[in-house]
């Protein structure tokens, strides 16, 4: 009967530790402005002329300001917490 109860015990703490390296993992993904930019930039190879973080939908994004060869100016949105490119 004891020896139930402690892997009882055990398996809720292994449990509640794997919860907690899931969150720490998913916090760790999380992609900083200078990163979206580099990521643009050598998605793109043009010039990058500005960026910076804004709430949109209560959502943090990075906007990356970029001139092309063509003189068109396209603004790239990447979600903060996950890195994928918006629009």
């Amino acid at each position: 009967m004891m020896k139930s109860a402690i892997k009882i015990v055990g398996l809720f703490f292994l449990t509640a530790a794997l919860c907690l390296a899931e969150q720490n993992t998913a916090i760790s993904t999380r992609v900083s402005l200078d990163q979206a930019t580099r990521q643009v930039f050598s998605l793109t190879k043009n010039t990058v002329l500005g960026a910076a973080t804004e709430t949109i939908d209560s959502k943090e994004v990075h906007i990356i300001k970029v001139l092309d060869t063509n003189g068109w100016i396209t603004f790239y949105k990447i979600d903060a917490a996950t890195g994928v490119i918006i629009s």
